[in-house]
């Protein structure tokens, strides 16, 4: 069967598209017909009926417009340019140069040759005027410089000739290995943060002079990710011991000739961790499997594939599911543009919580010694502002009145039908308004899987959950993802019992 994506003739694309055209406009006759007769099968009137059709289906294609031509972003104007939750100061903007507070200061000292320093005046000597200089900045770069290192260990022997000892060298990943840890930590971290595929790399590689394969490199990812597994291991039970954590979960492709499966990440994130997994499935056992013995308060999106882990729940889990509202926001996003006066409404309510929380520091960023005073004063706050929003908010979305099927219809059910695990933050300062912090998680493997489409095995899969998760968790900790796996990786040669995970270093 031929595909349109595999169609490049552009007259046969026209063709494709003006009998496609033809098709679209014979079932929009028959759907008018199918209502007027449906209408007229329940006694009620027919263009009405179809009117109400047509307003439902514009709402839709609208929707389905600003999905794939749209902007991603979800920011409004009037939102104060923020995202919902985000609270991070905003870089410099206008003309003039930016700071790089990052960027080592390397001195380049400009000294005027011997023949010029003559007076133009008098013929006299210039000397050197002592403190007095001009000084401008440039942004350079220096250049990757691969290097063919050369260990040589000094042999060392008592006069007796009965002993003989050999000085130590770094310990590798691999004995006899070719590739050191620096080499292996700079594909991952090319590969699972930078999102360059191998042989992109590899391509790289060989511009700077080094000449390598792609396997040469999987084979350094390999040998890397077995020597972090066990901190991998360690995020899961660490993250599970937080009154509060997120769940979510995305698409991950495996690869496979002629195709590919469509696979699953499943992501669990604390303030300074995130953990995940890939999985062919997106059943709710792989959420009672990740999670199932998990007795706290979990911030989902709404999707029923976690309701297992609720005690609420018909397997009679132990966890308590909470509910997200930068989901229920977006749902007025979507429609905003068919419902204006009604869905502008909505979201300055939703605004207003998240200004309540602009209010207080986020207490997670605080030091641990001044996080129960946060964490009281959010409640407080919460209690004398957010919970009069919210019962404003839900009197007003019962009062409105809406097309059956419509996507503002949706939207309200969406909100109203969650609103028991969309409140909860009122009750608990440590229960967020959203699921942001694993969602910006998100963006690596989601970002990494467009790079390089997926995994090409099964192990594929698993070298990608630990570096993904190391990555991320490294970057919520605000540390230095490179400085952070080289660190765990020497401490783990050095003794594999050690395990450091990064908020360790904190």
């Amino acid at each position: 069967m031929l595909r349109i994506e595999n169609i490049s003739d552009a007259d046969h694309l026209k063709q494709i598209a003006l009998l496609l055209q033809g098709e679209n406009d014979r079932l929009h006759r028959r759907l008018d017909d199918l209502v007027r007769e449906n209408a007229k099968l329940k006694g009620q009137d027919g263009e009405r009926q179809l009117e109400l059709e047509i307003q439902r289906l514009q709402a839709q294609m609208s929707k389905l417009q600003k999905m794939m031509f749209g902007a991603s972003s979800e920011r409004r104007k009037g939102d104060g340019g923020d995202e919902p939750g985000e609270q991070e100061k905003k870089s410099q903007t206008g003309h003039g140069p930016t700071e790089q507070p990052e960027l080592p200061r390397v001195e380049e000292v400009h000294e005027l040759p011997e023949e010029a320093r003559v007076c133009e005046l008098c013929g006299g000597v210039l000397d050197e005027w002592k403190g007095q200089e001009e000084t401008t900045e440039e942004v350079s770069v220096v250049r990757r410089v691969f290097v063919l290192k050369q260990h040589k260990q000094k042999k060392y022997r008592c006069k007796c000739g009965g002993c003989i000892k050999l000085a130590e060298k770094p310990a590798r990943l691999v004995d006899g290995g070719r590739y050191s840890t620096e080499f292996a930590v700079e594909v991952a971290v090319e590969k699972y943060l930078d999102h360059m595929p191998l042989e992109r790399q590899v391509r790289k590689m060989r511009r700077e002079g080094l000449r390598v394969t792609s396997q040469a490199l999987w084979d350094q990812l390999w040998f890397l990710s077995r020597a972090l597994k066990p901190v991998y291991e360690r995020l899961k039970p660490y993250i599970l011991s937080f009154p509060v954590i997120s769940a979510d979960e995305s698409v991950w492709y495996l690869l496979e000739k002629g195709g590919r499966k469509r696979w699953y990440v499943w992501g669990a994130a604390c303030p300074f961790a995130v953990y995940y997994r890939l999985d062919p499935s997106r059943s709710g056992e792989v959420a009672v499997e990740l999670l199932g013995d998990y007795g706290g308060k979990i911030i989902t999106d709404g999707y029923q594939g976690y309701n297992g882990l609720s005690r609420d729940g018909p397997h009679g889990g132990k966890a308590t599911i909470v509910n997200c509202w930068a989901h229920a926001r977006r749902k007025f996003v979507e429609c905003e543009q068919d419902y204006p006066d009604e869905c502008e409404k909505a979201l300055k309510m939703i605004r207003g919580l998240y200004e309540v929380e602009k209010q207080v520091p986020n207490p997670w960023s605080l030091p641990e010694a001044e996080r129960e005073q946060a964490f009281s004063l959010l409640a407080r706050q919460r209690d004398e502002r957010s919970r009069a929003i919210t019962e404003e908010l839900k009197e007003w979305a019962r009062e409105q009145l809406s097309l059956p099927e419509s996507t503002f219809r949706e939207a309200l059910e969406y909100m109203l039908g969650h609103w028991k695990g969309l409140t909860a933050f009122l009750d608990d300062p440590r229960v967020p308004l959203d699921n942001n912090r694993i969602e910006r998680g998100f963006r690596g493997p989601v970002v990494g899987r467009k790079n390089h489409y997926g995994s090409k095995s099964k192990r594929g899969t698993e070298v990608a959950a630990i570096f993904y998760s190391l990555i991320e968790s490294a970057k919520l900790c605000g540390l230095d993802p490179r400085e952070y796996l080289l660190s765990a990786t020497e401490a783990a040669l050095a003794d594999p019992g050690t395990a450091l995970m990064p908020h360790e270093l904190l």
